[in-house]
């Protein structure tokens, strides 16, 4: 059986990096044949970073390459996989044209709909609002994140759902038993686009640090929050495990909106497979990977936040129980070791069936 994935980054991607690529050494050993191309490639993607845009060239010569692609197809796979669409912004029919003839399967980590029905100009949400919801319709298969994404696939008409959160590679991660940290250390890691919702808690951490010494520790951006002792630090693939594993308590702070409930809570489960207690918002996916009690707390206000944090950071047994718990619950239901036999089977069907 062959695939021809296509993703919408290279590895620096982190979607395309989790939802696709490292999936790939999985699918190759129980027979499944990949062959994945990038929309965009990790050097326009640096780029971009730097120029904050692309230039028209490289989009075109994208583009085309990607049509190229897609024409060629149906006479060399068995199944098409595809990062939430093939060729962004354009009309679906000639998106769907192109993928005539070969089965395809979609997968959504993310509210991308929003991008089209939410836009700012009336115009782009007449063209373009239900541009996914017709590609969705059409797929033999769409995959998604969490529940919120999988109820807009079934409004769409898609045929088939199912969902697989974004997971873990647990033989990555471990936990650190014997920490040595003078003052407890709270971490968050992300990236700059998504910095912000640590600064929506602003309050309740700077209150936190009036009462209880602790450190925060930012991880992919650069926060400076007032009266709380705060480091940044770069991300890397290579670092990002060690450095959560140090840490005492993993924080997943998000506003309820649309586009928020799209998130598929990584970053609570790369805690938990450090062993860390989570407090994350009671918002979208968190719901279903934080237990309270058990792994952690979901809160929804300032207050929660406070009381939150302010019980682990006392209770170091606390702290303990709910971090073995999470590990626990990342090496069940939240690793790549249980999902891609199920993600093989899944592709197998969708291409015979």
């Amino acid at each position: 059986m062959k695939i021809l994935m296509l993703t919408k980054y290279g590895p620096k991607g982190a979607s395309s990096r989790l939802r696709t690529m490292q999936y790939v050494p999985w699918l190759e050993q129980s027979g499944i044949h990949c062959d994945v191309f990038p929309l965009i490639s990790d050097e326009a993607l640096t780029a971009k970073y730097s120029k904050q845009s692309y230039s028209n060239n490289e989009m075109f010569q994208t583009y085309w390459n990607r049509i190229r692609l897609l024409q060629a197809a149906k006479d060399q796979y068995d199944l098409i996989w595809i990062e939430k669409e093939a060729l962004p912004w354009t009309p679906a029919w000639f998106e769907k044209l192109l993928l005539s003839g070969v089965p395809y399967v979609l997968d959504y980590d993310d509210a991308l709909f929003h991008n089209y029905d939410m836009h700012r100009l009336p115009i782009v949400r007449k063209v373009f609002g239900k541009r996914l919801d017709s590609l969705m319709a059409s797929a033999k298969l769409v995959v998604c994140g969490n529940q919120y994404l999988a109820d807009r696939a079934h409004q769409a008409g898609a045929k088939w759902i199912e969902i697989i959160p974004t997971v873990i590679d647990i033989d990555r991660y471990f936990t650190n038993d014997e920490k040595v940290n003078q003052i407890p250390t709270i971490v968050w890691i992300g990236s700059p686009s998504t910095a912000q919702y640590v600064n929506d808690i602003a309050r309740p951490l700077s209150d936190l640090a009036k009462e209880i010494p602790y450190k925060l520790r930012i991880i992919g951006a650069k926060l400076n929050i007032p009266g709380v002792n705060t480091e940044s630090l770069d991300w890397s693939e290579n670092t990002e495990v060690p450095l959560v594993a140090e840490c005492d308590i993993g924080i997943m702070p998000l506003p309820d909106t649309p586009w928020t409930n799209g998130k598929c809570g990584y970053k609570l489960i790369q805690y938990m497979a450090c062993g860390l207690p989570v407090v994350g918002s009671d918002v979208g996916a968190n719901k279903n990977i934080v237990e309270p009690d058990a792994n952690g707390f979901l809160v929804n206000d300032d207050a929660g936040w406070l009381n939150a944090l302010k019980t682990l950071l006392q209770d170091r047994n606390m702290r303990q129980r709910y971090g073995a718990r999470g590990r626990q619950d990342a090496e069940n239901l939240f690793c790549i070791q249980k999902t891609a036999p199920r993600l093989s089977e899944l592709l197998r069907k969708a291409a015979t069936s």
